[in-house]
C-alpha cells in the first residue's frame, strides 16, 4: 500500500476511565481533613488541577477549605519538618577560645 493512499488509522489502545478524585458524596469542607490533606504536597503547598485532576469549581472549593483550615490552624501553612532536622543538627555549643602567645 502507497504511504499517500494509506487512511489514518485510530489506535486501537484502550484506555482506561481515570477515577474522579472526588465522588459524589464527598462534601468538600474545611473540617474534612481526610479529603483536604490528598491534595496538599509534602511541603504544605496546595496541589494544581491538573495534578487533582479536578474541575474548576472543585479546585476553587478545595483551595478555600484548604486556606480556611489553614487560618482554623487544623492545618500548617508549611510542613517544615526537615528543615527543623537540619538546623538542630548544624547548632554550634558554645566553646572557649584561647589565644596562643
Amino acid at each position: 500500500m502507497d504511504k499517500s493512499k494509506r487512511t489514518f488509522l485510530k489506535s486501537k489502545r484502550s484506555f482506561r476511565k481515570r477515577l474522579p478524585p472526588i465522588q459524589s458524596g464527598d462534601r468538600i469542607d474545611y473540617k474534612n481533613m481526610s479529603l483536604i490533606s490528598r491534595f496538599i504536597s509534602e511541603q504544605g503547598k496546595i496541589l494544581s488541577r491538573r495534578v487533582n485532576r479536578l474541575t474548576l469549581k472543585q479546585q476553587r472549593l478545595i483551595t478555600s477549605a484548604i486556606k480556611q483550615a489553614r487560618i482554623l490552624s487544623l492545618l500548617p501553612f508549611l510542613n517544615n519538618e526537615k528543615q527543623f532536622e537540619r538546623t538542630e543538627s548544624t547548632t554550634r555549643t558554645p566553646s572557649l577560645r584561647t589565644r596562643k602567645r
